[in-house]
């Protein structure tokens, strides 16, 4: 969904991982990121977790080519890290042709990985109560 604004192409694209969900759009620019109002580095506070985002515009060499703005809810930063990594793959399927390139590195696919629920009887999902025999 590609939008026309003042000459500038918007490119979106939603990324999810465990509960966050993440809502990016990407536009030419200097490579500005910003997530829910806030500088990037300020908002995942670790560099590491921004440069694990930002690993989609590394494989399609675009580093520093597009500004990130980003709305981001539910679960950890680690979470809405991964699923604005997911929706910067998104975005730039949009961008240009980089399916293949994003396709090889796996960043397309959505991590189905969940938190299991607890069962009763027991202290966490599989944690079970210290047994004594006597």
């Amino acid at each position: 969904m590609a939008t026309k604004t003042s000459n500038d192409a918007i490119y979106q694209g939603t990324g999810r991982r465990k509960n966050a969900i993440v809502r990016v759009r990407i536009m030419p620019g200097s490579g500005k990121i910003t997530i829910n109002g806030r500088d990037g580095k300020e908002y995942f506070g670790r560099e590491a977790l921004l440069n694990y985002a930002l690993t989609p515009f590394k494989v399609t060499d675009t580093v520093d080519h597009f500004d990130v703005v980003a709305t981001g809810t539910g679960g950890g930063v680690s979470g809405q890290a991964g699923a604005l990594r997911h929706g910067i793959a998104r975005a730039l399927l949009q961008a240009g042709d980089y399916r293949l390139d994003l396709k090889k590195a796996g960043f397309l696919t959505r991590d189905p990985r969940m938190v299991e629920r607890k069962k009763y009887g027991l202290k966490k999902a599989r944690k079970r109560p210290q047994f004594s025999k006597r």
